[in-house]
């Protein structure tokens, strides 16, 4: 009769990253969890060893904005709960954060609700969800989120556009969450940008039979996103209420930001992936349609900045904001960009594109880790997720320094039919990903099952 192993899993010989340290370490997995970190730990007590020679060992990263089977203009983005989730794993991707939005009447718990019906089946890695608030349903939302918050669900969302699709909340709705969030210790997420500038700016385009995708840029450029991010630090600030930022995309928000931080402000800001690598320019393509999302890339000047904050330690996290849609829906605003579906591609590339950048010296690793997994795990009150600690989740990536690899539809293992990051060349790429342990993807392959991902239950701020 065999003894039992004292560990299930026991990785050797890695280079393990923190936000401020890399270090050789063994790190050995007991039900799930990191029960061990030592060096030379001995292989005879692990169920199962794998010897990763070098490699990087690093916590799993936590896609903190995604919008999966998200109804939007007209259709519903491409992946699904299970391939949304899918690629998340085969781009070390965890822990993935939804976005609901609620329509009239809705209450917050009947919505997450729902939604964890189907990821219960669906889940490939671990969920979260951040609520989008639209209607105050009269207060009784006021009243809801102290329930919401016991259950877990620690951050809800404002959109300060679409207007004309009932998803808007005007300043004193918005006034009224920072303030019920407070209390409650959550936090407010915010779409920044101002709706009747861009109607205005979409009305005057189409009256001159301006339609192709450059001017959906044109129609929200740097100031139209700057105006909005600045009320909504402006209102967080005068509340004394705590505020993140989603997808900072323009230079003029980023300072408005960083210097409310500087004043002490509880300010959090993200930015994409896809602001970090394109600029507007992309608008002038001839596909230019399939990199349509909202806030829309910005100048140069902005790119610049959001890098620059990057390195200086002054963005807090970098997530997705992953919606594809697919190509013959891209193709219905090929004539008039108003009717292009706003979303791109990204939850399988989060992970590689930073580490990628880290790589090649741009940021360091241990920022690569911050950004994506140890700040937003602190932020959202995931309190198991987001560094490899003894006694947190074994969300554990293995990434290969030397693997060079190039994006592709083929390769990646979402359900969308194209890519904005088609032939995007990577030095260095994740080659294993566990979660809570148990292997999910393995060089290049998907090895997991739906239904595997758990709900994070989260704490919220003290």
């Amino acid at each position: 009769m065999c003894a039992m192993k004292k560990y299930d899993l026991l990785i050797k010989n890695g280079v393990v990253v923190t936000t401020t340290d890399m270090y050789a370490c063994d790190v050995a997995v007991k039900d799930g969890k990191i029960a061990a970190m030592e060096l030379n730990m001995d292989e005879a007590e692990a169920e199962k060893v794998c010897d990763v020679n070098g490699k990087l060992v690093l916590p799993g990263a936590l896609d903190v904005h995604t919008h999966l089977q998200m109804p939007f203009g007209g259709t519903v983005s491409a992946d699904s709960y299970l391939s949304g989730t899918r690629a998340a794993a085969c781009g070390g991707v965890t822990t993935i954060f939804d976005y609901p939005v609620q329509h009239e009447g809705e209450t917050i718990l009947g919505l997450v609700n729902s939604k964890k019906e189907i990821l219960e089946k669906d889940a490939c890695v671990d969920y979260a969800m951040h609520c989008c608030i639209t209607n105050l349903n009269n207060g009784e939302i006021l009243e809801e989120m102290e329930q919401a918050v016991a259950e877990g669900i620690t951050s809800f969302k404002c959109f300060l556009v679409y207007k004309k699709e009932g998803m808007m909340v005007d300043d004193a709705t918005l006034a009224r969450l920072l303030i019920r969030a407070k209390e409650l210790g959550a936090l407010i997420n915010v779409h920044a940008e101002n709706p009747d500038l861009i109607d205005l700016n979409v009305e005057n385009f189409l009256k001159e039979g301006k339609t192709s995708a450059w001017y959906h840029y044109l129609s929200r450029p740097e100031f139209v996103e700057a105006e909005a991010d600045k009320r909504a630090v402006h209102w967080a600030k005068h509340l004394d209420a705590p505020v993140y930022i989603v997808h900072m995309a323009d230079k003029e928000g980023l300072e408005a930001c960083i210097e409310a931080k500087r004043q002490g402000a509880e300010v959090y800001v993200e930015t994409c992936p896809q602001y970090l690598e394109f600029t507007c320019d992309v608008y002038k393509r001839e596909d230019g349609r399939n990199f349509v999302c909202s806030p829309p890339m910005k100048g140069q000047e902005s790119q610049d900045a959001l890098w620059q904050a990057i390195k200086a330690g002054l963005i807090d996290t970098v997530a997705t904001d992953h919606c594809p849609f697919q190509s013959y829906e891209k193709d219905w605003g090929k004539d008039d960009f108003t009717k292009i579906p706003n979303g791109c591609a990204g939850v399988e590339n989060l992970y590689p594109y930073m580490l990628d950048a880290a790589n090649a010296g741009k940021i360091s690793f241990q920022q690569a880790v911050a950004l994506c997994s140890t700040t937003p795990a602190k932020i959202f009150g995931c309190d198991n997720k987001g560094s490899l600690v003894v006694g947190k989740d074994a969300d554990i990536v293995i990434y290969d320094k030397e693997k060079d690899f190039t994006i592709t539809l083929d390769s990646m293992h979402s359900d969308y039919d194209h890519t904005i990051w088609e032939g995007k060349q990577l030095h260095g790429y994740p080659v294993q990903t566990y979660l809570r342990g148990q292997l999910v993807y393995d060089n290049g392959e998907f090895v997991g099952k739906p239904g595997m991902g758990q709900y994070v239950k989260r704490s919220p701020k003290k």
